[in-house]
């Protein structure tokens, strides 16, 4: 299904001053005139995201959600920042309009940018397009990050974006330290056993110095209303200075995902969609790369990470401050995740 992403009436959980956030854009953002319309865009687990219309233009508000919060997530400042960035470099993101991080305005930290046309593609099978339309749309996919990791991040004014070194063993220590403190959304086997696995088998030598997005999937991309091609990449928050065959092996992991556990090209693909083989060695022609002989560990790597995430997701739930209404739903994919990213370390054990 592709769709531009929906949005409908704000839930009293996510409303906001309205006449506020108006009086705010009338002073910082160039070109604002309303009065404001304010509806929240379906989907997002983590930042809450909102349409805002005017009589002549709209724009999309992200903000960080209320209640507790991991001190390290939700950094929606990030998110401007590197928009800001790469937008100057003619990258294909929003263009970012205004950041307030005055609490008192809404209630929390929040920026404002343009909303982009176009559609998104929610099921990576891509139903509604043609074969040719369907390889368009992953070469777009696969050309476009292999431009991300290319970047010179000090060029780019993002030498300080993050820490330099040992991005995936930060990482796994970030995610199993939310993982652990997390109580109230109880404990998984294979959740500990990949605690224990990945940081004693790190592959060595890894790049931990180029821009990753951290989150790079079919659904966080925009397509242009008429052609497969890529026109905004969405949703920067977990982007950081790292690994880019971390990142990259993200993107892959649809191709081994059990259906059960999200969106999955593991046991359909339609013509047109390249195999995993082949979208790995254009991404490897595109950045002068002979293979990648660790992508098991690094999709056991993701599939963790993002295990861990929706652990996170059941601990906001069961709060009571989670973004999405259909969280429960989406935080039951936690435990066929984990168990998949258990596999892919057993296959990463045995050379595949």
């Amino acid at each position: 299904m592709s769709a531009e992403r929906t949005a409908g009436p704000v839930e009293e959980r996510h409303r906001f001053d309205e006449a506020a956030l108006a009086r705010w854009m009338d002073t910082n953002v160039a070109g604002y005139a309303g009065p404001l319309t304010v509806e929240k865009f379906a989907g997002g687990q983590s930042n809450p995201t909102f349409r805002l219309s005017t009589p002549a233009r709209q724009y999309v508000l992200r903000r960080k959600p209320a209640g507790l919060l991991h001190a390290s997530a939700h950094a929606v400042d990030r998110e401007f920042r590197v928009m800001h960035a790469l937008g100057a470099q003619g990258f294909p993101v929003p263009r970012v309009l205004g950041l307030c991080s005055d609490d008192a305005v809404i209630g929390s930290m929040f920026y404002v940018m343009d909303l982009v046309p176009g559609r998104v593609f929610w099921d990576p099978l891509l139903p509604d397009l043609s074969p040719a339309e369907r390889a368009a749309a992953y070469d777009s996919m696969n050309a476009t990050i292999a431009r991300l990791h290319a970047f010179d991040v000090d060029a780019i004014g993002l030498g300080d974006y993050g820490r330099p070194g040992n991005y995936v063993a930060r990482q796994v220590a970030r995610f199993s330290k939310q993982y652990r403190e997390d109580e109230l959304a109880g404990r998984n086997a294979d959740m500990d056993r990949l605690i224990e696995w990945l940081p004693a088998n790190m592959p060595k030598n890894t790049e931990s110095r180029r821009l990753v997005h951290g989150d790079y999937k079919m659904d966080n991309v925009m397509f242009a209303p008429d052609r497969p091609e890529i026109t905004a990449v969405l949703d920067w928050e977990l982007s950081t200075l790292g690994d880019p065959l971390a990142d990259f092996a993200y993107n892959v992991m649809v191709w081994r995902t059990p259906g059960e556990a999200g969106n999955s090209l593991m046991h359909a693909r339609p013509d047109g969609i390249p195999s995993e083989e082949e979208y790995v060695a254009a991404y490897c022609a595109r950045t002068g790369r002979d293979g990648i002989p660790d992508l098991s560990f690094y999709i056991a790597f993701n599939m963790f990470r993002l295990a861990a995430i929706l652990h996170g997701i059941i601990g906001r739930t069961l709060r009571g401050n989670a973004s999405n209404a259909n969280s429960h739903e989406v935080a039951r994919r936690f435990a066929p995740l984990a168990a998949a990213a258990w596999e892919q370390a057993q296959r990463a054990e045995r050379g595949r």
